[in-house]
């Protein structure tokens, strides 16, 4: 019984062996084409067209003021993946409200732009799709350096491509306290906790192909 299971073991090895022999003599099967990649679409922002809005109430009046953008913003994305890069640099040292007091203490006190001189936003993924031509409303999700702090975002984005230029605003909410940056309230005067920025962007469009 011993030396008939061991014939019949090699015997079965020998027919498995036999068996990939011949298929590895068989061709490859063959393989789907490979799908071309999307071209990369990249939006410089212009300064010069640019700018950061933003607004906060306050219990006596809302505050409007902007930030000015620092040259070299970019954001690049594939329209098909949706996949971003890029990063919008901000001078914080530029917020001005039009009110000399109001901003020295912004800048002194509340995002200590001395010590933190920019806000950066480095977009990671669009969701929904940008048209090469015309307009799109899509939301963009990203990271926000601010005041030392690296902060996930989602902004609302309308953009209207052109030929070889672009232009569009995004929109989204910054909780600043909630993002350990003092609350400027006093007994006086109650400040939302909240600060409502607008961003306008135009500028150059280029595709990588």
């Amino acid at each position: 019984m011993h030396l008939t299971g061991w014939k019949s073991a090699l015997l079965a090895s020998f027919e498995i062996l036999m068996i990939a022999v011949c298929l590895s003599a068989l061709p490859a099967p063959p393989q789907p084409p490979a799908q071309a990649g999307s071209d990369e679409i990249a939006l410089s922002l212009d300064p010069a067209q640019s700018k950061v809005h933003y607004t906060v109430d306050t219990t006596l009046h809302t505050v409007h003021g902007t930030f000015e953008l620092k040259k070299g913003s970019q954001v690049r994305f594939d329209p098909e993946s949706g996949h971003t890069a890029g990063e919008i640099d901000v001078y914080a040292t530029s917020g001005d409200s039009g009110n000399s007091s109001r901003d020295q203490r912004m800048h002194k006190e509340i995002l200590e732009t001395q010590k933190y001189p920019d806000a950066i936003f480095r977009p990671t993924q669009i969701e929904g799709r940008v048209a090469r031509e015309g307009a799109s409303d899509v939301k963009i999700h990203g990271l926000l350096l601010l005041h030392g702090g690296l902060h996930e975002l989602v902004a609302m984005v309308h953009a209207e491509l052109a030929g070889d230029h672009w232009k569009g605003t995004a929109k989204f909410d910054v909780p600043y306290i909630q993002w350990g940056i003092k609350d400027p309230s006093n007994w006086l005067l109650k400040v939302k906790p909240v600060v409502n920025i607008e961003l306008d962007m135009a500028g150059g469009l280029a595709s990588s192909k």
